[in-house]
C-alpha cells in the first residue's frame, strides 16, 4: 500500500517519503521537515492513533496535517482519530485522484 500510495504521489509531482511504521516516521520527523503525513490506523510497534498523538505533542511538528488513510471504516474509530489530531480520513481502497485531491487542498497546492 505504501508503495502505491507513494507511486500516486509522485505521479502528481510530490516528492513522498516512506517510513515502515509509525515509531519509523516519528524517527524521520526529528530529521526531516514535511508539509503533510498520511498514516494507517494498523501499524506494528506504533499504531497511527498513537504516532497522531506523538506528532501533536512537537511543537515544531504540532500544525502537520495528518491524513489517515486506513480499512477503518467504523465511526468511532474515525472519531478517535480526529480527537487525536488527525486532520483527514480516507478509507481503503482509496481513490487515487481523491488522494491527491485531498493532499493538494491540505498543502494549498
Amino acid at each position: 500500500m505504501r508503495q502505491m500510495v507513494s507511486f500516486t504521489l509522485e505521479s502528481a509531482g510530490y516528492a513522498p517519503d516512506t517510513a515502515v511504521d509509525g515509531a519509523d516516521a516519528i524517527t524521520k520527523l526529528d530529521q526531516n521537515k514535511y508539509q503533510l503525513i498520511i498514516t494507517d490506523l494498523n501499524m506494528p510497534n506504533l499504531d497511527g492513533i498513537g504516532m497522531i498523538r506523538k506528532v501533536r505533542e512537537m511543537p515544531q511538528h504540532a500544525g502537520i496535517p495528518i491524513v489517515m488513510l486506513t480499512t477503518e471504516s467504523d465511526e468511532t474509530k474515525k472519531m478517535e482519530g480526529k480527537a487525536a489530531g488527525a486532520t483527514g480520513w480516507i478509507v481503503k481502497p482509496f481513490d487515487q485522484a481523491k488522494l491527491v485531491a485531498v493532499v493538494n487542498k491540505l498543502i494549498g497546492a
